[in-house]
């Protein structure tokens, strides 16, 4: 469960292998999810500087609602598990590069 709070240098990979659609998704990839975006805020990430304020607050309501749901569901629905990877990317939107932005 340690390993999963940690957010090693590849964590883009990680977060796009949680967001992918044919990933199943569990609690320790939502926490994980969550802890990236935790850190990268208050890492105070270049990248959170190229976000608009709407953008942030969009982002910050997205993790309020993914962590909301990790508290009162568990384990998840097909439906709500594909919600909850929803909210989890627009909780990271910004945050990282996915592959598809490179090529």
């Amino acid at each position: 469960m340690q390993q999963a709070r940690s957010i090693p240098p590849s964590g883009n990979d990680r977060l796009e292998r949680i967001l992918s659609p044919d990933h199943p998704l569990c609690k320790e990839d939502v926490v994980w999810v969550l802890e990236f975006v935790k850190k990268k805020v208050a890492d105070a990430d270049p990248r959170i500087l190229d976000l608009t304020q709407p953008r942030l607050l969009k982002n910050f309501q997205y993790f309020a609602e993914a962590a909301t749901l990790l508290l009162h569901r568990v384990p998840f629905a097909a439906q709500e598990a594909d919600h909850l990877k929803v909210c989890l990317r627009e909780a990271a939107y910004g945050l990282y590069v996915s592959r598809m932005d490179k090529n």
